[in-house]
Order: structure tokens, then C-alpha cells, then sequence
């Protein structure tokens, strides 16, 4: 059933584990990863980019997808269909009246004041439309950022501020975490993580999951995070599986068994992070 985050990270934030947000790209992307939390039991949170709606041909095209999906392969598990790093106001407007059950309204580029402001009104509108809202404060590198350099961490007290005014549901503070590969170890700052889980009092998101430690997520959970946010490993295990597919059989050409042929090393990846973030269908 598709459903907004409130209770899943609420839930998750109650009882020590996190939530896995998957990001899609296509039509296999969507259905691996929906076969696979199915069978674990668990729920998922789809991750859609303004760049994947723009490949997948629009807000109403990626809901008509993942809905027609669900009912195809009978899903039960909750299903969260999430804005990622939505740009503008009519960003994350467009995709909930296309039936998006959750945005993130990234206006992390702007000084806190406009980030407050472009903030209040997402969930303002929002909120009327039982769509859950995650924000973003500080600066979350990518992975132009070599050795993590360019990264600036949140300021607590900001956080406290933003989320006192903002009333957003879920916070991604920039933690030392990177978008794409490391360039050298992540650096999370733990402490900053404690202090604004217990000043901010709901839960904390963490992106640039893909090539953080196992021991480094599990810590993060236990100092607040209860969403994390994977795109860069699976891209990278579909994408070794597919060379060697082609590297082996010289005769393919059929696009379906191309692209098919990652779909075990998804699945495999997926399952993994189930299993290291606790994650449980309450």
C-alpha cells in the first residue's frame, strides 16, 4: 500500500532501526527493488531524483509505474514514493498532485532565512494533503567533492531553529556524508549527530549511503538516523553484473536480458542493508 513516512521513520525512530530509501531509474529498477523488500517483509522508501522524473517521463508516469507495479506483483509491504532533493516549491508541488505520498524540499543552496521560508511552504501545502516532508540543512557533498572536501557541516542550533519553525517531519543534516563514491573514508560527525537528535526530537535522515562503513551506519542509527538514502552501490553492482554479461556472452542483444542480468546483485545488495539497518514491518 502506498503511504507517507510519518509512521514508518516514527516507528523506526522508536524502536532503534532505519528505513532504506532505493532509488529508481527505470522500470527493472522499480520492480527488483519492490520483489525484494516483499520478500523480506519490510517497508521501502522508492527515491525519485528530478533527474529521474525527467527520464522516466514525468511525475504521473513514475505514480502510473509504481502503482500498475504494485498491483501486478501484489505488493502488501508499505510503499513510500519520495521526492528527492526537490528543488523548488513547484517541484514538490507538481509530483504530490501527481500522487507522490512524500517530497523533499532541498533548499539547503540558500541562507537558512530562505531555506526556512521555501520550507514552511512546501509543508504548509503539504500538510493539508497528508504528504510528508523531509528538508535539508547544511551542505551534503557529491561526489565531485575529492577527499570530502566542500562539505559543511550543520549547525545545531540552526537545525533547532528550522525545524521549531518549519515543523518539516524528518531532517537531513549535512553529517559528513557524500553523494556518489568517497574519494577516501566517509567522516560523519557523530557527536553533531547526538546533539541534534535530542535537540530537533524527530528523525534524522542520512544521505550518501552507498559506501559508508557497516559499524559507521550502525552507530548512525543508534545516534538518531532512521532513514538512509542508497543509489551509487546499486547502480554499481547492477552495473559490474550487466559488463559481465556482456563480456560473456558476445551474442546478446535482447535489452531485457541485459538489463535483467543485474538484477540478482540488486536484489543481493538490497537484502544486505535490509539486514545491517534492522529494519522491521511494524
Amino acid at each position: 500500500m502506498l503511504v507517507n513516512m510519518v509512521k514508518m521513520l516514527q516507528a523506526a525512530k522508536e524502536n532503534k532501526y532505519a528505513v532504506a530509501q532505493f532509488n529508481i531509474n527505470n522500470l527493472e529498477w522499480t520492480r527488483f527493488i519492490l520483489e525484494a523488500c516483499q520478500e523480506e517483509d519490510v517497508p521501502v522508501i522508492l527515491g525519485v531524483s528530478e533527474g529521474a522524473l525527467k527520464y522516466m517521463g514525468g511525475p504521473k508516469t513514475v505514480v502510473s509505474l509504481v502503482k500498475n507495479l504494485m498491483d501486478y506483483l501484489k505488493i502488501s509491504i508499505p510503499v513510500v514514493i519520495h521526492l528527492d532533493h526537490g528543488s523548488s516549491f513547484d517541484v514538490c508541488k507538481e509530483v504530490i498532485e501527481a500522487g507522490f505520498t512524500s517530497v523533499m524540499i532541498d533548499a539547503s543552496k540558500y541562507d537558512l532565512d530562505k531555506n526556512i521560508e521555501i520550507t514552511k511552504q512546501v509543508v504548509d501545502y503539504a500538510k493539508k494533503r497528508n504528504i510528508s516532508v523531509e528538508a535539508e540543512v547544511g551542505h551534503i557533498g557529491g561526489s565531485e567533492d575529492e577527499n570530502n572536501s566542500g562539505i559543511l557541516y550543520a549547525d545545531k542550533d540552526d537545525c533547532y531553529r528550522f525545524c521549531l519553525e518549519t515543523h518539516v517531519d524528518f531532517l537531513a543534516p549535512a553529517l559528513g556524508s557524500v553523494h556518489g563514491p568517497y574519494h577516501g573514508d566517509p567522516v560523519l560527525n557523530f557527536d553533531l549527530m547526538e546533539q541534534i537528535r535530542d535537540i530537533c526530537n524527530i528523525p534524522l535522515v542520512l544521505h550518501g549511503g552507498s559506501g559508508i562503513y557497516d559499524e559507521q551506519i550502525k552507530k548512525a542509527i543508534e545516534c538518531g538516523i532512521c532513514k538512509l538514502n542508497i543509489n551509487t552501490e546499486l547502480q554499481q553492482v547492477w552495473a559490474k553484473a550487466v559488463r559481465e554479461k556482456l563480456a560473456n556472452d558476445k551474442e546478446v542483444y535482447d535489452p531485457r536480458k541485459i538489463i535483467k542480468s543485474g538484477e540478482d546483485s540488486i536484489k543481493k545488495a538490497i537484502k544486505e542493508k535490509i539486514i545491517l539497518l534492522g529494519t522491521r514491518h511494524m
